[in-house]
Order: structure tokens, then C-alpha cells, then sequence
């Protein structure tokens, strides 16, 4: 008997894909943004998903009875952790017994305000999601979507859900933030850890953006799409809507960018203002209409194995590289 007899048997080693220890270290970033790509990628292709119209707004705005009942806003429903009680706005209890600063009470008052956007963005789902579903498509088409959590989100997937349609979520994962709402389509519901990979799932899809009145995830989700649409880096036309011309109005001031020669004059052609869902379901109905579904010369489809699904075949849409 040699000496190495007395040695136990060596364990196999784990596959590289199936070892959460390489997967999760910094040696396996990449394997990690690429699976943020192909799994959704997949799923939108099983889905039969063609393209969207997405939704931004703030996470903060709740129902209109949630908030005249109980005049809390920013508790944030469907978050993992509420605001800080100095960010609360004021109880309806204690604004009738007088236990509320001037702070909270304006809080509360704002809160019952902004609730008509989330009613809002509800409406303009609904009709939206009614539309295009009488579409002849043999893959959905201008799905709603949202950033996946409360607020606008919450509501454009729930007017979507009503109209009977698919809707998707594209979730971020945050230690202290959303969950996904309850009224995404379950096969859609996505999380997402890079916040770049989501945003191109954002951009790449879509073919019209809603902007509800929102914070700097709002604006920043608004200021990327109009930089891509401003220098044509997507191979098509996306439609933007500024839902909400009094908010914006006192936050935004883009003419002092066009006398400034910081964007041209006609960067500004580059979105439209409305105020009503009905407003915003015809801009969208009719720029979705000439830009997307006027009559196009289609190439013939490649052969396909035999077996194959059209599912797997989806017209993703394209950009320029």
C-alpha cells in the first residue's frame, strides 16, 4: 500500500456556472450584466413581447381614496421600509386635534394633490392597454411598463391589468426600497441588480415614453431618452409625453437651455405636454399609428427549424449598433 492510498477521495470541483462563490465575486461581473441581458431577453421572446410604452413617475404618490382617507403619501405603500417619521405628512387624526406642524399639514395637502396623477396614469393604461390589444399582431404590442413598484408605477400596471392586457416590471433590487406591485403580469416581473441593465431594457423596447410628475429618478429616466432621441442613437421614432403641465412648468425651464445655445430650438419638438388621459391616448394612439404600424414592405422570414415556435422569432426592436 503507497502513501497516497491513505488519502481520502478528492470532491469534484463545482461547475464555474453552478459556484455562487465565483458567480458573486468581482471576477464574475460579467457573466452577471450578461445574464441581466439574455434572461429577460428570453423571457420577452417566450412572452411573445414586441414593444412598450413605459411609464415614469414618483414612487410616492398613492391612490386618490388612499389619500384623502388617510392623508399618508410618502409612507410609500409597497416599500420594504416607510420614510422617516420628520418625512411623514400629517394624519388626519392628528390634523384635527392639532398635534400636527404646519410642515406635515402642507405634506398632507400635497399628498391628496398629486394623488389625481396616479388616477391618471391609470386611465391612460387602461386606454392605452384597450387599444392596442384590438391590434392584429401576432406578438404584443405598446405593453405598458413600469419601474415594477408604487406610485405612477403601481398604477399604470393596475389601468393595464383592467383593460385585460400583459404588463411588465422592471424592478431594481435596493436595500431599503420597492417591491414589485401586485398587478404586474407575473411572467414579466423582472429585478434587476445593475441599474444600467435596466435602463436598457427601458430604451430598448420602448416606443413611447409617459413622464408623470416624479423626482431625480424621473428626470433622469426623461433626460436619457431625450438624449438618445435628441443625437438618433435608436434606429426609430420615440414618442414623449410630459404628462402634467403645471408641475412641469415650475421645474423645468428648457428655454433657458435653448437662449443659452446649450440645445437647439427644435430639441424641444422632441416631446409634447399633456394633461388629461384622453389627451395622452390620442398622442399616443396617433403617433404610435404613423410611426409603427403605417404599412411597411416586410422581408421574407427565414427558414425555420423544424419545431420552432414563432415565439422565438420576436421582432425586438432595433438601434443604431
Amino acid at each position: 500500500m503507497t502513501q497516497d492510498d491513505d488519502k481520502p477521495t478528492l470532491a469534484k470541483a463545482p461547475l464555474a456556472y453552478e459556484n455562487p462563490a465565483f458567480l458573486n465575486s468581482p471576477e464574475g461581473r460579467a457573466l452577471r450584466i450578461l445574464a441581466e441581458y439574455s434572461e429577460p431577453l428570453a423571457r420577452f421572446r417566450r412572452e411573445r413581447i414586441q414593444d412598450t410604452v413605459v411609464f415614469f413617475g414618483s414612487a410616492r404618490f398613492a391612490n386618490l381614496h388612499s389619500a384623502q382617507r388617510a392623508l399618508q403619501l410618502l409612507e410609500k405603500p409597497g416599500a420594504a421600509t416607510p420614510a422617516p417619521e420628520h418625512e411623514q405628512p400629517a394624519t388626519l387624526d392628528g390634523a384635527l386635534h392639532g398635534r400636527e406642524n404646519s410642515l406635515k399639514l402642507k405634506r398632507a395637502k400635497a399628498s391628496v394633490e398629486m394623488a389625481r396623477y396616479y388616477e391618471d396614469a391609470r386611465r391612460l393604461a387602461f386606454l392605452l392597454t384597450k387599444w392596442s390589444m384590438k391590434l392584429h399582431s401576432k406578438r404584443h404590442r405598446f405593453v405598458v411598463t413600469s419601474g415594477g413598484g408604487p406610485g405612477i408605477m403601481e398604477a399604470a400596471n393596475l389601468g393595464a391589468s383592467e383593460a385585460g392586457g400583459k404588463t411588465i416590471g422592471l424592478n431594481i433590487r435596493l436595500p431599503f426600497e420597492q417591491f414589485p406591485n401586485r398587478y404586474i403580469t407575473p411572467e414579466l416581473n423582472f429585478e434587476f441588480h445593475y441599474f444600467f441593465m435596466r435602463k436598457y431594457w427601458f430604451a430598448y423596447l420602448a416606443k413611447a415614453l409617459v413622464i408623470f410628475p416624479g423626482g431625480f429618478g424621473t428626470l433622469d429616466e426623461l433626460f436619457e431618452i431625450l438624449t438618445l432621441a435628441q443625437t438618433e442613437k435608436l434606429a426609430k421614432k420615440i414618442i414623449v409625453l410630459i404628462y402634467g403641465r403645471e408641475y412641469w412648468n415650475r421645474v423645468l425651464n428648457l428655454d433657458v437651455l435653448v437662449d443659452s445655445g446649450t440645445i437647439s430650438p427644435e430639441d424641444k419638438d422632441l416631446f409634447c405636454y399633456v394633461d388629461t388621459p384622453e389627451e395622452g391616448f390620442e398622442k399616443l394612439r396617433d403617433g404610435l399609428t404613423k410611426c409603427h404600424l403605417q404599412a411597411q414592405q416586410v422581408p421574407a422570414e427565414p427558414e425555420r427549424e423544424e419545431g420552432k415556435e414563432q415565439a422565438d422569432f420576436p421582432e425586438i426592436a432595433k438601434t443604431r449598433g
